[in-house]
């Protein structure tokens, strides 16, 4: 499937994992130099990209999901969802998704709604699961680079969604070493859709997901 990450193998027996989510992109300075770190360090994650950011940037976002990344929507002009008719919010994943599908082909491309936000409606426009997340560094707040893997790392856990936003420097520079901090702790980096899989949970529409821990017998 066009934005869902590519085959994760994981050695036998249970590993930690945890999906690193991005908002708010693509910026192509900042995007470009997280998509290198990624690679250099094997990382999946996931990418919620606002439509008006993607024209002038389909190449990045061509190699983001050919490297195995998920690629997902987060409205066309990152606005309140809740705040929508169903013909305004139609307009707003919809044209977004469409973007996506002339050059990424066919694909779900799941819905961050911009704040987290939902309501009843939303839960029955969204066509596919929404993702919301368990850690939130607010790393937008004063772009402080100690402050926010160290927020991180303190509150991570198995299973969780990390909410950070890839138009930021320092949040870039932040990325990269949670990245190599947890993955020094034996965390394996995957996409939403790559956890939930490895989970064994199976996505529903206008269901919100903020995190897929194992089950308790398992842990």
């Amino acid at each position: 499937m066009a934005g869902g990450g590519a085959q994760v193998e994981l050695d036998t027996g249970p590993a930690k994992l945890v999906a690193l989510t991005f908002d708010d992109g693509p910026r192509r300075s900042t995007t470009r130099r997280l998509l290198d770190g990624l690679e250099l360090r094997e990382a999946n994650a996931t990418f919620f990209l606002v439509g008006e950011r993607i024209e002038g940037c389909e190449d990045l976002i061509e190699e983001m999901a050919e490297a195995g990344h998920q690629v997902g929507v987060h409205t066309f002009n990152h606005v309140l969802v809740t705040e929508l008719s169903r013909e305004d919010f139609d307009l707003q994943v919809g044209k977004t998704r469409a973007l996506l599908t002339d050059f990424l082909g066919e694909g779900e491309f799941w819905l961050r709604p911009p704040y987290g936000i939902v309501d009843d409606s939303v839960e029955r426009w969204a066509d596919g699961p929404l993702v919301l997340w368990s850690v939130d560094p607010e790393d937008w707040k004063d772009r402080d680079t100690d402050r926010i893997v160290a927020a991180v790392l303190e509150h991570v856990q198995d299973g969780d969604i990390i909410l950070m936003h890839d138009i930021y420097e320092s949040s870039v520079d932040a990325a990269l070493r949670i990245v190599d901090a947890l993955t020094s702790q034996g965390y394996v980096f995957v996409t939403v859709e790559q956890l939930m899989d490895l989970r064994g949970v199976e996505p529903e529409c206008g269901v919100c997901y903020r995190a897929c821990p194992l089950p308790e017998e398992e842990s």
